[in-house]
């Protein structure tokens, strides 16, 4: 990549040429493991290209082994030089805040004019930055005129592909990995989870320690727990006054249907105070390079004239239209045989119920409720193995390509999943009782079993496992920092996060139990209120303690899970529509005329869209701290101008 504006080349050559004398001690960011066994050619040649120069084809980082008492020596630690890490700055395009409060992408030239900036600050690029800048150098490591990986014929290479990917498809590299800071992330646990109170999450400090990325989905889960509020208090004592009026939700989804349109509009606004703060949403995006798994015949790319996988696109249509789509709907067709068994055994239970009418009769009631929502839990899991399969298979190009057909292909199946039973009791079956039994047992089994699959269980295995290190590293006998050793040891045994993707799955689901049907069962956003604050402290726990130390990914927003709840919030707004039209209230109203009922229905749904929503994007925009909705986004960003960040 070219080096940032501002920058000639001739200056960055002259920079680099500072990095000629490492220091032997160094800070460890990041942990390279290597297969045991390693021939020792390669690893001399991977560690030299790392340290290498810049202008020989090298990262010019700092490389350290560590090195065990049976002489094992496959894995390396990696840092760098503060001067280094700044030129990486400006390389990766950073956006930092100057003097005159205004923020710019940092260049190492004008390095004075940005604040907070001194020759002796080490703490001016976050851990998190300094762990991204080595991740992209790092990635960045091309062949040059090799034509396989020393040491293995077998691992092919040409002209501009990536080292480091070669690596790992291969099987030479094991892991890459960011390394904790144990006494940041003490101080982190503490301010995040470590005592019980009621205020925002440090979401500052988890940027800098995690990323944008982890950041922000925090961000937005504690956003979403804060607008469910209204719902649940509302819910409260709807649901208590109203306990067996199963009609009598027309003011309910009225309320509902205008929360589902305003609240995502909200998120936007706060969104982009937070990435303007942090600087991720005036950062250029950089040109993405193919993905790791992306395979094909060798050719020369037309847009950046390197030699690299070229694979036809009319290939690609083809696994996805002909292999993909098709086994996409025969698993929909086989979610919807299964939801056909469920209401046949819901007939079973009331028959039962109507025969006995015993208090074990009426327990079980419930029971097909809770088989079905353990079995949409189990058929989600196995359909997502599928589903990554599938896109790998697929060969897409690029990781967004790569993520948005996955997720594609998982929203429609969940959606399918775990909604259509509730549509076809609402809109088929005409019973709310029924759709409020259902709605509620599927809501609370599948928060209980998310909470013990991702956090509960993993913690488990990880204590058990960090007992296994310790009795072990006990028994060692080495000259290396026993304490150094032994977190290497631990950490790359933890499991690897793999994003944030499942934790906004969840988030989607329950949006839609939330929005689409609560206006039947009122107490379904005070259930995903309680969920979500614990849910804070176990992905928190988790986090810190369970898996891995993610790379951090700077990010200006959501990404495609915005588009995802902005259709779900369309859903949710004709479902309510529907609903309204169908309450006795509305009907009473219109007697003898369906198409009336028809027309109204329209008109409204047309009305939140037309009207509501426009009106609402320019209040957010127009209206200054006099509202009370402003005085609820700056009291969480409070140091921001709002006419700074309006954008």
């Amino acid at each position: 990549m070219e080096p940032a504006a501002g920058v000639s080349a001739q200056k960055m050559a002259e920079s680099w040429s500072f990095l000629d004398n490492f220091e032997p001690n160094f800070t460890p960011l990041v942990v390279i493991e290597l297969a045991k066994g390693t021939k020792k050619e390669t690893i001399e040649w991977f560690t030299k290209r790392i340290v290498d120069k810049k202008a020989n084809g090298g990262a010019q980082l700092l490389v350290k082994p560590l090195v065990m008492e049976n002489g094992d020596e496959n894995i390396y630690l990696v840092g760098a030089s503060h001067l280094r890490l700044l030129l990486g700055a400006e390389t990766v395009g950073l956006v930092k805040e100057c003097n005159d409060n205004s923020m710019r992408t940092f260049t190492y030239s004008s390095r004075k004019t940005f604040k907070y900036f001194a020759d002796d600050n080490h703490n001016f690029l976050t851990m998190a930055e300094c762990q991204y800048i080595i991740k992209h150098e790092l990635e960045n490591l091309r062949a040059k005129d090799e034509k396989m990986i020393p040491g293995y014929p077998q691992a092919k290479l040409y002209p501009g592909k990536s080292i480091v990917r070669r690596l790992l498809t291969s099987g030479i590299l094991v892991q890459i990995f960011p390394l904790h800071d144990r006494e940041e992330l003490k101080k982190l646990r503490h301010s995040w989870y470590g005592r019980v109170k009621v205020g925002y999450q440090p979401l500052d400090e988890i940027r800098c320690y995690f990323g944008e990325t982890i950041a922000l989905y925090f961000g937005f889960l504690e956003y979403f727990t804060f607008a469910l509020i209204p719902m649940a208090v509302i819910g409260i004592p709807y649901y208590v006054f109203a306990w067996e009026d199963y009609d009598k939700y027309v003011m309910f989804a009225t309320f509902n249907l205008l929360w589902s349109t305003v609240i995502l509009e909200v998120w936007k606004r706060i969104c982009a105070i937070m990435t303007y703060r942090w600087g991720t949403l005036l950062m250029k995006r950089q040109f993405e390079e193919p993905r790791p798994g992306f395979h094909g015949v060798l050719g020369i790319n037309p847009v950046t004239g390197r030699e690299e996988p070229v694979y036809s696109s009319i290939k690609r249509q083809m696994r996805i239209y002909l292999v993909s789509l098709p086994f996409v709907c025969l698993c929909l067709y086989f979610s919807l045989y299964v939801m056909m068994i469920y209401f046949d055994l819901e007939q079973w239970a009331l028959d039962y119920h109507e025969e006995n009418e015993s208090n074990f009769s009426s327990l079980m009631l419930f029971v097909p409720s809770i088989i079905y929502a353990v079995v949409i839990e189990i058929m989600n899991r196995i359909y997502r193995y599928a589903a990554e399969f599938l896109t790998s298979w697929e060969n897409h190009r690029l990781e967004s390509s790569y993520q948005n057909h996955l997720v594609l292909k998982v929203l429609v199946f969940n959606f399918l999943n775990c909604f259509a039973s509730l549509f076809y009791i609402a809109f088929v079956l005409f019973d709310m009782k029924l759709l409020r039994q259902s709605l509620a047992t599927l809501l609370i089994t599948s928060q209980i079993l998310n909470q013990f699959a991702e956090s509960l269980l993993p913690y488990w295995l990880q204590k058990r496992h960090k007992k296994r290190i310790k009795k072990r590293m006990c028994s060692l006998k080495t000259d290396t920092d026993l304490s150094l050793v032994e977190q290497i040891n631990l950490e790359k045994e933890m499991g690897t996060y793999f994003g944030t993707f499942d934790d906004y799955l969840e988030l989607f689901l329950q949006f839609g139990y939330v929005s689409l049907f609560s206006c039947v069962y009122p107490l379904a956003a005070v259930f995903a209120v309680l969920n979500n604050i614990t849910e804070i402290y176990s992905d928190a726990l988790k986090m810190c303690r369970v898996y891995k130390r993610p790379f951090a990914e700077p990010t200006a927003n959501i990404g495609v899970w915005q588009l995802a709840f902005e259709t779900m919030s369309v859903i949710s707004v004709v479902t309510n529509c529907i609903l309204i039209g169908m309450s006795p209230q509305v009907n009473a109203l219109f007697p003898d005329s369906k198409m009336d009922l028809i027309l109204t229905v329209a008109l409204v749904e047309k009305f939140c869209h037309t009207w509501i929503k426009p009106w609402f994007d320019s209040c957010i925009v127009t209206i200054n701290s006099i509202t009370a909705l402003d005085f609820i986004i700056t009291s969480r960003c409070a140091h921001i101008p709002l006419t700074a960040t309006c954008v």
